[in-house]
C-alpha cells in the first residue's frame, strides 16, 4: 500500500508580523546611518502592524507602507527609501518570495533595504520542514538565511552589489556613486580640528572667515575646490588663492597636526578601495565628485591610489605581517594567538589591521552590538565578541560571539547567555583608546586588582567562576569599579593576607 502524500500544511504568513516597542533594527541603521532623513520619503513594503510607519511619522518622517494582510488597501507608492525588513524570510512561495524583492525595488528611488533572518537557536524545536524553510510552532514560514547566501540571493535577483550593514541586514543603492560613498565613509575615522598655538594678529582678524576652510581640512583631510565651499568667493577675494589662505591658518597651529589629518584620509581611501577589490572596484567615473576630489588631492591621480590599496591588501594575506602587526599595535590587549580590541578603537588601528577586519565586516557585517573585534594572527579569522555591560561592569560577562574564517567566510555563532561559567574581562583599559570614557575609573581598578594580587593566577581567571573563587581566596569583594575587604571575611585572613602584600611591595 502506498502512504499518502502528506498535504501542505497552510502557513499563516501574517502572524509571523511582530509588535514593536521601538524602531526595528533596519529602519534605526538607516537613520543612524543618516540613509533615511526627514528629507527622504519612507515606504515600508509588507509594514505588518505598520509600528515603523507610525514611529518614523511620529518623529517628523514622511511615511507610509503595506501590508498584504494588515494593511492590504494602502496603495503601493514609489519612496526615496523603501524597507523590505524580514518579509522574504516568512515567504513560502520561492516566486512569491523574488517578486516581493523586484517589487520592493520597482519603488525604490534611492535605497531599498533588505533583511531576513540569518541566525537560529535551534531548529529542531517545535518545527519541521517544509520547502527551502521551517514550518513554527505559530503555523508561520521561515527560510533562514547564512549571510553571504542573503547577499547572493539579493545580488541575484536585482543585479546589484548590496551593502551589509549588519547581520542578515543590506543597503541597495539605486546610485552607485552615492553607495561607494556609503561604502568609503564607513572606513573614515574621526578627526578633530588642531588647536589654535599662537596668537597671531593676521589669523585673529581673519578668524571667522577662515572657520569654515580649516572644518572643511579638517574633514577631508585637503584644500577644498572652488565649487565644494560656500565661503570659497569671499576667502579668495581676500587671500587670492585657498593655499594663501591656509597658509595664516598654519601661522597660528601646528603643521604636523594637519599633516596627520592628511594622512589618516589616505589611509581610510586606502582602507576603502583594499575592500573594493572583493566585490568590484569602481570606475573613477562612477565616484562621487567629492571622493573623486579626495583622490585627486591625496594621492595624485586614482591609478597610483588603486596600486597602493592593492599592495595593502596583499599584504592583509601574509599572517606572518598581520601577526607582527597585532604585536606591535600599541592599542588593544595582546594574548598569544589574537589581538582584542574595542569596537570604538579601530579606526586608530594600522591600516593593515583595519583591512582584515575589513575582510569580515565589508562581506559579511559586524555582529550586532559587538564589544570587542578578536584578530586571530595563527589562522585567517576574525571574531566579534558582544559584553552588553562592558560599560558597567568591572568584568564584564561574555554574552554571544561570531567568529569568520576569512578563507571561505564560515561563520561559527556561539551563544554564552545560558553558561554557567561564562568567560569575563579583566584590565578593561587594555581593550580602549585613552579617551574613551571612563578610561581611568577602568586603570584605577586594574592598579588596584595588581595591588591587592588579583590578576596573578591569569589561567585561572578568565572565567566567572575562577574570578569568584580568587575573590573569596583574597578575602575580596568588588562593588562599582573599586576592591573592598569582604564584610563576612576572618580577620586572622585578612591579617596574612595585608601582610604578605606589604612584603611584596618591599
Amino acid at each position: 500500500m502506498v502512504a499518502p502524500i502528506p498535504e501542505a500544511p497552510e502557513i499563516e504568513r501574517h502572524r509571523a508580523a511582530i509588535a514593536r516597542i521601538d524602531l526595528s533594527k533596519p529602519v534605526r541603521l538607516a537613520i543612524e546611518s543618516a540613509i533615511l532623513t526627514k528629507d527622504t520619503p519612507f515606504f515600508d513594503y509588507g509594514c505588518g502592524h505598520g509600528g515603523d510607519i507610525d514611529r518614523t511619522q511620529n518623529q517628523g518622517y514622511t511615511s507610509a507602507g503595506w501590508d498584504p494582510y494588515y494593511q492590504p488597501d494602502n496603495p503601493l507608492i514609489p519612496a526615496d527609501i523603501v524597507n523590505l525588513g524580514y518579509v522574504i524570510n516568512v515567504i513560502e512561495d520561492p516566486a512569491e518570495r523574488r517578486e516581493a524583492l523586484l517589487k520592493a525595488w520597482e519603488l525604490t528611488q534611492k535605497v531599498l533595504i533588505v533583511a531576513a533572518q540569518v541566525l537560529i537557536d535551534d531548529r529542531a524545536s517545535g518545527q519541521i520542514a517544509y520547502g527551502d524553510g521551517i514550518v513554527t510552532r505559530r503555523n508561520t514560514f521561515q527560510k533562514y538565511y547564512e549571510q553571504e547566501e542573503l547577499k547572493v540571493y539579493i545580488d541575484q535577483v536585482l543585479n546589484v552589489d548590496a551593502i551589509p550593514v549588519a547581520l542578515g541586514i543590506y543597503f541597495v543603492f539605486r546610485d552607485e556613486a552615492q553607495a561607494e560613498s556609503f561604502r568609503a565613509s564607513r572606513f573614515r575615522s574621526r578627526t578633530t580640528t588642531p588647536r589654535i598655538r599662537a596668537n597671531i594678529k593676521r589669523f585673529e582678524d581673519y578668524q571667522e572667515l577662515l572657520a569654515p576652510l580649516m572644518g572643511f581640512v579638517t574633514e577631508r583631510g585637503r584644500l577644498p575646490t572652488s565649487t565644494e565651499l560656500a565661503s570659497v568667493a569671499d576667502i579668495l577675494a581676500e587671500f587670492g588663492t585657498l593655499r594663501r589662505a591656509f597658509q595664516v591658518i598654519l601661522q597660528a597651529t601646528d603643521q604636523n597636526e594637519w599633516d596627520a589629518i592628511s594622512e589618516k584620509r589616505r589611509q581610510d581611501i586606502l582602507v576603502y578601495l583594499a575592500l573594493t577589490q572583493f566585490s568590484h572596484r569602481p570606475k573613477f567615473g562612477n565616484l562621487e565628485s567629492v571622493l573623486q576630489n579626495d583622490i585627486k588631492g591625496l594621492f595624485g591621480n586614482y591609478k597610483q591610489a588603486c596600486a597602493a590599496a592593492d599592495l595593502m591588501l596583499v599584504s592583509v594575506g601574509d599572517l606572518r605581517l598581520m601577526a607582527n602587526c597585532c604585536k606591535r599595535s600599541a592599542i588593544g590587549k595582546l594574548l598569544p594567538n589574537a589581538l582584542y580590541v574595542h569596537v570604538s578603537a579601530l579606526e586608530a588601528l594600522n591600516p593593515l589591521l583595519r583591512v582584515y577586519e575589513g575582510c569580515a565586516s565589508r562581506t559579511i557585517g559586524r555582529m550586532d552590538g559587538a564589544t570587542l573585534v578578536k584578530f586571530h594572527f595563527n589562522v585567517p579569522k576574525i571574531s566579534y565578541l558582544f559584553y552588553p555591560d562592558f560599560d558597567i561592569e568591572p568584568h564584564p560577562t561574555l554574552h554571544t560571539s561570531m567568529q569568520i574564517d576569512l578563507r571561505d567566510l564560515q561563520v561559527v555563532y556561539r551563544d554564552y547567555d545560558t553558561s554557567e561559567n561564562p568567560p569575563i574581562l579583566h584590565r578593561k583599559e587594555t581593550f580602549v583608546m585613552p579617551d574613551y570614557p571612563d578610561y581611568e575609573k577602568f586603570a584605577k581598578l586594574t592598579q588596584q586588582e595588581e595591588k591587592w594580587g588579583l590578576l596573578d593566577e591569569t589561567s585561572t581567571i578568565g572565567t566567572r567562576k575562577g574570578w569568584q573563587k580568587c575573590l573569596k581566596e583574597h578575602c575580596a569583594e568588588i562593588k562599582g569599579h573599586r576592591v573592598y575587604w569582604r564584610k563576612d571575611a576572618d580577620p586572622y585572613r585578612v591579617k596574612l593576607l595585608m601582610s604578605a602584600r606589604n612584603r611584596h611591595k618591599s
